[in-house]
């Protein structure tokens, strides 16, 4: 099994433990284990917003939030704002926030709709353009929003699905950015 594979069943094992704490309404506490293994790769976005695109490279000793979400998901439109707060705020710590657009309806693979609707909801961070589900199905996610807090080591360590427990969240981004990479 490779190393992207045994990152991909962690990550849906974690998700299906979000799905119980979902039911029990503890979804924002899935705090961190040492890792939920490595950070699978974001290269089957069709394309880039905001950014040229975004590998290993690029995000080598960042701290990385991914945030899966869709523009017509009313719980991803209330998420948004503190998204784009945590990248204004964080960028010149070492945070890169990236969108993943994974569309739920067909209206939203159309990238002008989603051009248009990036810049009515000021959304400033790297988007990558997912309409084939590469990036969802490498990462095994299963949900809007979805949020994967990355260490600067490239090691997935924290997960959040829905909305709230944004302060937990931005705590996780802190505790994050203050370790050494």
């Amino acid at each position: 099994m490779t190393t992207e594979s045994r990152a991909r069943r962690r990550l849906l094992k974690a998700g299906g433990v979000a799905l119980a704490l979902l039911g029990l309404g503890l979804a924002g506490h899935l705090l961190a284990r040492d890792s939920y293994g490595p950070m699978p790769s974001l290269a089957g976005a069709g394309q880039w917003l905001n950014s040229a695109p975004l590998g290993d490279a690029a995000l080598k000793g960042k701290v990385v939030l991914v945030d899966f979400w869709t523009y017509d998901c009313i719980n991803c439109r209330r998420s948004l704002p503190h998204v784009s707060e945590w990248a204004r705020r964080y960028a010149d710590q070492g945070l890169v926030v990236v969108g993943v657009h994974t569309p739920e309806y067909d209206y939203e693979h159309d990238i002008g709709n989603l051009k248009a609707q990036v810049r009515q909801l000021g959304i400033s961070y790297p988007v990558a353009v997912d309409n084939d589900y590469r990036v969802w199905n490498a990462w095994g996610n299963q949900f809007w929003p979805a949020h994967y807090f990355v260490d600067r080591k490239g090691q997935v360590r924290h997960v959040h699905f829905g909305e709230g427990d944004y302060s937990g969240q931005e705590q996780v981004i802190r505790q994050l950015l203050d370790e050494q990479g």
